[in-house]
């Protein structure tokens, strides 16, 4: 138990810590970073080759992938249902309502993805790792997306600006670890279990 609510408590000063960072930066600063975090996607050979994509609509700060968005592949974005993510295709221009957490969606009525259909999952995260862990908000949507079997085969990368990619993070054995990491200097796809990266 000391243990556990060591790393609670390690995870929620990360945290604050890492937010807090983020929401000093100017929207400028931020728009600067975001559009340099997508020439990072766009250039990967990872982004070239996929052709549905799943990314997010930026919330609370995080990087905004609107500059990669485009029309040479399909987009889907979440909807938080419950306590799970289900995800629904979008195109530029199609509607949006505010979910939970004030967070934009799609709507409810869009087509659904499979999990099959996905070649690519853009993943918003407070901090990454070295490893391929994240730090997220603490709901643990994403970690539990990724535990279910018909998920684990999609490549997860992590989206955050430099100063949360961090050496390393404290691990919980709920937390999943991810394909890869973008940065605005660096795309990284990493060896699962191992602490080596590659750049791709």
């Amino acid at each position: 138990m000391t243990d556990f609510n060591s790393k609670t408590s390690h995870k929620s000063r990360l945290r604050r810590s890492v937010l807090k960072t983020r929401q000093s930066l100017s929207e400028a600063e931020r728009r600067d970073r975001s559009d340099r975090i997508c020439r990072q996607l766009l250039s990967s050979s990872a982004f070239a080759s996929a052709k549905t994509v799943l990314g997010y609509f930026s919330f609370r700060g995080e990087p905004d992938l609107s500059p990669a968005i485009d029309g040479d592949r399909r987009w889907g974005f979440p909807r938080c249902v419950g306590k799970s993510l289900t995800w629904h295709y979008w195109n530029l221009g199609d509607p949006l309502v505010d979910g939970a957490f004030g967070i934009r969606e799609p709507h409810p009525q869009a087509e659904a993805i499979a999990p099959a259909s996905v070649d690519l999952m853009l993943v918003p995260a407070v901090a990454c790792d070295a490893n391929g862990y994240r730090l997220g908000y603490g709901g643990g949507f994403y970690d539990r997306l990724l535990s279910l079997p018909q998920w684990q085969q999609v490549r997860a990368i992590a989206i955050v600006f430099d100063f949360a990619y961090l050496p390393q993070l404290p691990v919980d054995g709920w937390d999943r670890q991810l394909d890869g990491v973008c940065t605005e200097s660096q795309f990284h796809l990493f060896e699962k279990h191992d602490n080596s990266s590659t750049v791709s």
